[in-house]
């Protein structure tokens, strides 16, 4: 293996089916030949289109010419290359990398069904961000509506018909450093600022990684005029709101078995005039709107995570999804995001 780690993302486990982990790691061009062998493997297993997809004659050498125009992730299982999405940049000339392009989405078809394609989507978004981008676009035939239909369910959407098929894109995510509760509450407070009715945040992250803070600083906020505690022992709790801003409907969704559930809370007859928050709502609570804000909580992991002196630090990845969102500057709420 020649590739470097994708900082952004961390192995995953892999099946029994698979044996050891799978791991997501930075495309090198070095890894040209192998990447053209997954590609061409996984366009072949789809059925035939015309004009042929360009990715059954992939070769290495133009592999390696769209990592030097760009960058990309690859999947490893072992030492064996199984995945590879690459990422070139499609902006205008001044700002080449505002827009970005999915390309050579592949999963070899040995390993199809295992979450690889999903991870590497999340982790090529992430790459997207720190180049600058605020959307990524990909090409899908027309002959593949299950694919499209996947693509939407990630949070795509066709902004564009072509011969042969369409482009859909999606905002990428905004990454804000956190390093104390503090800034975790405030953060909540500044993205309060920026909701209207009927919005849905869906929160995420391990015990104790700052949801409910969060979420308390978003009411304060809007203004509700009760405190904001965790519901996890009644699953959802509903704050009036004191002023002109939308009340707050807070859900913990750990303890539903089933996205069915969350419909036995009705949440429908307060969602319209709330902000809706549902902790835990990953695989549980996308149903409520296909215009959300996706919001994952993770711990750092670099050396700052053992300074004694910044024990609460976190990376608060925000992911708008849905045409809500088109046109509103998610990059004010990091403080920061000027000065990098």
């Amino acid at each position: 293996m020649t590739a470097e780690p994708a900082l952004t993302v961390t192995g995953q486990p892999a099946s029994e089916a698979l044996g050891p982990e799978w791991e997501l790691w930075l495309a090198s061009a070095e890894d040209a030949e192998p990447i053209a062998a997954v590609v061409r493997a996984a366009f072949a297993a789809r059925p035939p289109v015309d004009p042929p997809a360009p990715g059954v004659r992939e070769t290495a050498g133009n592999i390696a010419a769209l990592l030097a125009e760009g960058t990309g992730v690859t999947a490893w299982v072992g030492d064996r290359l199984v995945g590879v999405i690459l990422l070139t940049p499609a902006g205008p000339v001044e700002d080449p990398w505002a827009s970005a392009f999915l390309q050579r989405v592949s999963v070899h078809p040995d390993v199809q069904q295992h979450g690889i394609a999903g991870a590497m989507v999340e982790a090529v978004q992430r790459l997207a961000s720190d180049r600058g981008s605020t959307e990524v676009r990909l090409f899908v035939r027309a002959e593949f509506p299950g694919l499209q239909q996947w693509w939407r369910r990630h949070g795509y959407r066709v902004v564009e018909r072509r011969d042969h098929g369409v482009v859909l894109a999606r905002r990428v995510p905004v990454r804000v450093e956190v390093p104390r509760a503090e800034d975790m509450h405030a953060l909540g407070v500044r993205l309060a600022a920026l909701l209207r009715p009927g919005d849905v945040v869906l929160a995420d992250g391990p015990l104790g990684a700052g949801k409910t803070t969060l979420t308390q600083g978003l009411g304060e906020g809007l203004g509700v005029g009760d405190p904001v505690i965790s519901p996890t022992f009644v699953l959802s709790r509903v704050h009036r709101p004191t002023g002109g801003r939308p009340g707050l409907v807070h859900v913990d969704a750990y303890r539903l078995g089933s996205p069915e559930e969350l419909d036995d809370l009705d949440l429908d007859s307060s969602a319209e005039h709330s902000v809706t928050v549902v902790e835990w709502g990953r695989g549980r609570a996308e149903q409520l709107s296909d215009d959300r804000l996706e919001i994952e909580i993770q711990r750092t992991t670099d050396a700052d995570a053992t300074d004694r002196t910044r024990p609460d630090s976190r990376t608060v990845v925000i992911t708008p999804v849905g045409d809500r969102w088109d046109g509103v500057d998610l990059q004010s709420l990091d403080p920061q995001g000027g000065q990098r």
